[in-house]
């Protein structure tokens, strides 16, 4: 799981950053968020936050959530990207967007989203879930993201690092290569 870049981001200097930190539960897109946007001073979308309460239960309950369950939350994570691009803040939000269609889906909010893959194998993402206290996702629905998760493709703007490295060293790689 080496740093890779699928479209090289290609901000201008000074651009206003939208990032979408993403991944699987587990591989610390809350904690790389909050401290990448921390070193950008910029504003932090924690999506789990934005799941409307009927996608909590359902998760907390063992059930993963369909397509159709996560388009509005989507859009909630979208508009927020959107309204801190229009007032020219820089953005960075914590989301799966496991799947293609996800990442489109945010996109169309803000095209110039770079997303930031977490890269993880699945026993580490098990144990860090299992260790979490009070999160409403289970370590049992690890296994469910794995199973529909489509890895950025070479065509989309995106950078993946290894999510078991250390989150300032995680910080410092992803300001190093957008800029």
């Amino acid at each position: 799981m080496d740093e890779k870049a699928a479209q090289a981001p290609t901000g201008a200097p000074g651009s206003v950053p939208a990032i979408v930190v993403m991944g699987v539960a587990g591989c610390g897109k809350s904690a790389v968020g909050i401290a990448l946007a921390a070193a950008l001073g910029v504003t932090f979308i924690e999506g789990d936050r934005l799941h409307p309460p009927e996608n909590v239960a359902r998760m907390a309950s063992g059930e993963p959530l369909t397509d159709k369950l996560r388009e509005g939350w989507l859009d909630a994570i979208g508009e927020g990207i959107a309204a801190s691009a229009e007032q020219g803040q820089g953005v960075v939000a914590a989301c799966s967007a496991l799947k293609r269609s996800y990442r489109e889906r945010l996109s169309g909010f803000c095209s110039e989203i770079v997303f930031l893959y977490l890269e993880i194998d699945p026993a580490t993402a098990r144990r860090r879930v299992r260790s979490r206290k009070g999160h409403f996702m289970p370590a049992s629905l690890v296994d469910s993201q794995f199973a529909i998760l489509e890895p950025p493709a070479a065509d989309e703007r995106a950078l993946t690092l290894d999510a078991t490295r250390p989150v300032g060293e995680l910080v410092a790689a992803a300001v190093r290569q957008m800029r």
